[in-house]
């Protein structure tokens, strides 16, 4: 009976360490598609555990009674283990959402203008979030011009996206799973289907193949937010959370040097930065370093004419659909020319009786991270 005991001991622990393993950025598990083992350990989770809590106690009396330090070491070593994959290393347990989000107008704003944000615009309302909060949260609940959205950012990716919570029709919360391809993965509360963030869609679960809807978003510094939208809010740091801000107070920069959240400043690297685009069938990304030299590049997109380019601060990043696509683009203090039309940072004419440009959302992110969930050309 008592091999009962060491039986049930051995698979809780190995099960506690593979139910974080294939989730979490542990060396090797990023790399494999594993997304179905992973959510199969999790969604039977108690099962798993139910079963080797029978086992340890149908064979405890036997195995104490044999042997007095053998067990109680084995099972100090299952709570530990335990512990640390539970609370240690689960992702809801390492990042929480504000505790009290707190947003201010540019009259009191505390935050430096030169900070990267993302910005959303709805109604005529106007919101930023400093990527140094968003980091760490990694997700965070608001709403604009009346219309929920949940803010999310993964810094492994480099990658901002904004979504509304609308599951099914119905308004959904979300707790941080975990990752998948080094990518955050979000459970909804209401069917437990685990959603990716760096496409909305439902990787696995009732929902898989399902996409949360996006939202128009922008990676700009606060101070060209602040030009195109004066009276933006802008969210504050929680002081609960002042020492986690700190200390990737430099990601957004490409200061960092840990191997998830470095840069790598050679093209087309793992950790370099591109600036990428999908629209209908076709995804393409854009060297940063060569976007940064030409500050614009004018190309086609699923055989629509695009434009993509940085403001003169060589950090805020836009994109358009052009009208035509013998229409081409150039810029010059902040203000796009075809030659006759002048356009603003929104894609708005400012030539009487000119359309406007369409804006089409635009990303700064690593290469492996786009690659990986776009398939892109380059």
């Amino acid at each position: 009976m008592k091999k009962l005991f060491y039986l049930g001991i051995l698979g809780f622990i190995l099960f506690e360490i593979a139910n974080v393993y294939f989730i979490m950025p542990i060396p090797g598990s990023q790399e494999m598609n594993s997304i179905g083992i992973a959510y199969f350990l999790t969604s039977w989770k108690w099962a798993f555990r139910g079963l080797f809590l029978i086992l340890i106690l149908l064979g405890l009396k036997s195995a104490f009674g044999s042997s007095k330090w053998l067990p109680a070491i084995l099972t100090l070593v299952l709570g530990v283990v335990f512990y640390e994959t539970n609370y240690e290393m689960a992702a809801d347990t390492m990042f929480y959402q504000p505790k009290i989000l707190t947003l201010k107008n540019k009259a009191d704003n505390k935050i430096d203008k030169d900070r990267l944000i993302i910005g959303i615009e709805n109604k005529g309302e106007a919101k930023a979030y400093p990527i140094q909060f968003l980091g760490y949260h990694h997700q965070v609940f608001d709403s604009i011009g009346g219309e929920p959205v949940i803010v999310t950012y993964c810094t492994v990716c480099r990658t901002g996206r904004v979504f509304e919570p609308i599951v099914n029709g119905q308004l959904e919360t979300f707790r941080l799973v975990g990752m998948d391809h080094f990518n955050a993965m979000f459970e909804d509360k209401t069917t437990k289907s685990w959603w990716r963030q760096a496409t909305g869609e439902a990787c696995a679960g009732k929902l898989k193949g399902q996409f949360l809807p996006e939202f128009p978003s922008t990676q700009t510094t606060l101070d060209k937010w602040f030009e195109l939208y004066p009276n933006s809010l802008v969210m504050q740091p929680d002081p609960t959370f002042q020492v986690e801000y700190d200390s990737i107070s430099i990601y957004e920069k490409g200061r960092l040097t840990g191997k998830l959240t470095r840069r790598d400043t050679v093209s087309w690297q793992n950790k370099s930065w591109i600036a990428g685009i999908s629209l209908g069938k076709e995804s393409k990304a854009y060297d940063w370093i060569e976007l940064q030299q030409k500050q614009i590049i004018n190309d086609k997109i699923d055989n629509k004419p695009v434009v993509v380019l940085l403001a003169d601060d060589k950090k805020s990043l836009f994109a358009f659909i052009r009208n035509d696509e013998n229409q081409l683009l150039t810029i010059r203090n902040d203000t796009l020319s075809d030659g006759q039309t002048l356009y603003n940072l929104q894609g708005k004419s400012l030539t009487l009786d000119k359309p406007n440009l369409t804006r089409v959302n635009v990303y700064q992110e690593y290469w492996h991270s786009w690659k990986t969930f776009h398939g892109s050309d380059f």
